[in-house]
């Protein structure tokens, strides 16, 4: 009778594994490049399509931190690259073209720069259980060539079997927004 009941606890377990907290991740490499030129990029202000007006500033700090943090890259700091991006009057969310990279890569001495978007930042429910999701897309810039060397998309929830299960609070914004990041980033070639 033990042996039965440790077989079921741990098909219950493996099952639940399965639904902890949600998240999809997909990334793209460019073939036949060589990333490791890459030393110093900017982390240009990200593009909102939330309600959350906040997330655009917080994912980027969090993706700044993270790619210091892990020695990815160098990463210029953001009053400088704000600084720039004013002076040529550079408006988020529009796109840029050749001439515009080009100059950003010889005025901040960059090899690439790296864009993110703000898909979904918001809070869902289940029952009376409400928890944040997000759904973010970063990609890599070649300055010269102006083409992607590297893209990921990817969401994430605060949401889990588990946590509901045994009464544990959710992830908070902060950790669903660190998780993904850190999920996203680990899909960089080094």
């Amino acid at each position: 009778m033990t042996k039965k009941l440790f077989h079921i606890l741990l098909l219950f377990t493996i099952g639940l594994s399965g639904c902890s907290a949600k998240g999809n991740l997909e990334s793209y490499n460019r073939e036949n490049i060589d990333i490791g030129y890459v030393k110093v990029i900017v982390v240009l202000p990200f593009e909102n399509n939330s309600k959350d007006e906040y997330a655009p500033e917080r994912v980027r700090n969090i993706t700044m931190t993270q790619i210091l943090a892990d020695g990815i890259f160098d990463v210029v700091d953001k009053g400088v690259v704000d600084s720039h991006l004013h002076e040529e009057a550079i408006t988020i969310g529009k796109p840029l073209d050749k001439p515009t990279l080009h100059r950003l890569g010889q005025r901040l001495n960059i090899q690439a720069v790296l864009l993110g978007t703000i898909d979904i930042a918001d809070e869902a429910r289940k029952g009376a259980v409400s928890y944040p999701e997000l759904s973010i897309t970063l990609r890599l810039i070649e300055v010269e060539s102006g083409l992607i060397i590297w893209q990921a998309s990817g969401s994430e929830t605060g949401d889990s079997a588990w946590r509901r299960l045994f009464g544990l609070a959710m992830k908070d914004t902060f950790d669903v927004s660190l998780n993904l990041v850190n999920k996203m980033l680990g899909t960089i070639p080094r």
